[in-house]
């Protein structure tokens, strides 16, 4: 059983955003050095957005407040998306890459998608209750169909 004050370090989908965070670092590193402060830049701000907004959003006190920072962090991976389509269509990125982080992207998407439905179906959206069952059910959520 979960204890009832858990970290976001704890939920798997804030995990998984800072690995993707990562890749995207290592992968921008060949970019051209005149894109550091282009694409490089855009596409690190929108991979360290994902995982600092559902941080964030864990920190309020109400399940409202996580759920509008669980649509930034989506907002930012779609963001992250488009910019690996950009980057691939410039050749700074192969094929191989660009799938490999596209695949990265719609699997943490689907694991938002889920935690967003969680928190919007709990009863006092606008409220954060402090019930060890509502706490657990945030964690054990991590397996997201």
């Amino acid at each position: 059983m979960m204890t009832k004050s858990f970290s976001y370090r704890d939920l798997r989908i804030w995990q998984e955003a800072v690995e993707l965070a990562l890749a995207v670092y290592a992968a921008t590193t060949t970019f051209p050095k005149y894109e550091l402060y282009g694409i490089t830049s855009q596409m690190r701000r929108a991979a360290v957005s994902v995982p600092s907004n559902v941080a964030e959003g864990k920190g309020h006190c109400s399940d409202g407040d996580l759920g509008r920072f669980l649509f930034h962090a989506r907002g930012s991976l779609l963001e992250l998306q488009t910019q690996i389509v950009i980057a691939q269509r410039l050749e700074y990125l192969s094929e191989a890459q660009a799938v490999k982080l596209m695949q990265r992207t719609d699997d943490l998407g689907r694991g938002l998608n889920g935690l967003i439905e969680t928190v919007r179906k709990t009863p006092k959206a606008s409220g954060f209750a402090k019930s060890e069952e509502r706490e657990t059910g945030l964690v054990q959520r991590g397996d997201f169909e």
